[in-house]
């Protein structure tokens, strides 16, 4: 599994997006996009758009990532960075209709478009997923980090318990933080609403949303893409191998944690067996109690390493998972809209045959090719920060793993060294006996 970005990307051919020519022009001259054509995609939702308090806001939300690659560092010592988000404090609620749990969502900033530094609000699960949809809607051109899967099998997880709720905490703080790092993302009005506005009023926009899918999701009405650009097929090709090593790794891990538990399950009806047997046996009390204490210790340790890998390693392969298929979505919407440029071009170009004098290269085709071009651009900036953000993840994930498997076996090495003085005192009485 390759940490970096797969090498069928770094040796692309493909030409750079702003030398893409129409096919239909006279002479092959570079089109330059203009400012408002390219601000298309990335704008879409802007107009009309009111925060919760009824009022409206001219936001300085930026409208593509190449614009502002330098706008955010990627600083970790947090000295450039002017946006802190957490996730803290969960809470159940608990009424006649319904049980749930809310979180304290605290941000710390020094942005202009914010009107306090500081700001405290609860959020539960479905504002998240509120908020994603919004940000996934008004900026189609982006990757969207996932979130957590909302729901859980009956008697399986009790997803109001200590260890579930931590862990869903966990991943919420992630999402937050990830579109806080987002060069675009992070400006998004729907972001501040969610982390300033004491109450969301969610019911803004549904019918502009609903536009959106229209023209982003079905364009092409049925037209076959003629095929990717091969830097993009070897994103996909990426995807896929990459789903598929997660999902071994996965099913493995599982197996490892059930047979763990299994064998913790052993131990702890193993140690007691001493105890009780050392209570009968005088000569050979000590021993059989340091055995189980031995054993306490073994089972206390192999408790961690499960629970370590229960609720720090699966969580961050299960997140990548959502996060292949966050990516596969937004490479299909731009599949879309490189389709519906093709459409329109083989269209315009039947036009031209039947009329020599229309126009060449028609407005809608132009405004067509500068979305496909935002597109390729916001897809590209957002898919080489993914691979860094995986390899730094996936870096600290198996790190923690070694880790945690050394304070196991040091935990379970010092439980058994601890034990032989004990059982070597027995020795010279043992072989003084066998002598007489």
């Amino acid at each position: 599994m390759s940490a970096g970005t797969p090498k069928p990307l770094a040796s692309s051919g493909q030409k750079p997006i702003q030398e893409m020519c129409h096919p239909l022009g006279a002479e092959e001259a570079v089109l330059t996009p203009s400012p408002d054509v390219r601000n298309l995609t990335s704008s879409i939702g802007e107009k009309d758009q009111i925060l919760p308090n009824g009022t409206l806001v001219e936001t300085s939300s930026p409208s593509s990532t190449s614009s502002l690659l330098n706008r955010l560092d990627d600083d970790l010592d947090g000295e450039t960075r002017d946006l802190f988000v957490t996730v803290g404090d969960p809470k159940k609620h608990v009424s006649t209709m319904e049980t749930y749990i809310t979180y304290r969502v605290v941000t710390k900033t020094t942005r202009v478009e914010f009107d306090l530094p500081e700001y405290s609000v609860w959020r539960r699960y479905q504002d998240f997923d509120w908020l994603r949809t919004k940000l996934e809607d008004s900026q189609p051109t982006h990757l969207i980090p996932p979130l957590p899967e909302k729901f859980v099998m009956k008697g399986v997880v009790d997803r109001f318990s200590e260890e579930f709720v931590e862990t869903r905490r966990k991943a919420l703080d992630k999402f937050l933080k990830r579109v806080a790092d987002h060069p675009v993302l992070s400006f998004n009005e729907h972001f501040n609403s969610f982390l300033s506005a004491k109450d969301l009023n969610k019911r803004q926009g549904l019918a502009l949303l609903s536009k959106m899918g229209e023209s982003v999701k079905y364009v092409t009405g049925g037209y076959k893409l003629r095929g990717r650009p091969m830097e993009f097929s070897a994103m996909g090709e990426y995807l896929d191998m990459f789903t598929q090593k997660l999902g071994t790794i996965d099913r493995i891990a599982q197996r490892i944690i059930k047979e763990q538990s299994e064998y913790l399950a052993e131990l702890k009806e193993y140690g007691p067996v001493y105890t009780t047997w050392a209570a009968s046996e005088a000569e050979l009390q000590g021993p059989l109690e340091g055995v189980a204490s031995c054993m306490a210790n073994c089972s206390s340790a192999l408790d961690d390493l499960t629970q370590d890998m229960s609720g720090d390693f699966l969580p961050v392969l299960r997140e990548y998972v959502l996060y292949i298929e966050s990516m596969k979505a937004v490479l299909k919407k731009r599949d879309n809209v490189q389709a519906e440029y093709e459409a329109k071009l083989e269209a315009a170009a039947l036009r031209k045959e039947e009329r020599p004098t229309a126009k060449q290269v028609p407005t809608d085709v132009e405004k067509c090719q500068d979305r496909v071009e935002c597109f390729n651009a916001d897809l590209k900036s957002d898919w080489d920060q993914w691979q860094n953000n995986k390899t730094q993840d996936f870096r600290q994930l198996l790190t923690g793993m070694a880790d945690h498997n050394i304070q196991y076996y040091e935990k379970c090495l010092a439980a058994w060294e601890s034990v032989i003085p004990v059982l070597q005192d027995k020795q010279p009485q043992e072989t003084e006996t066998e002598e007489d």
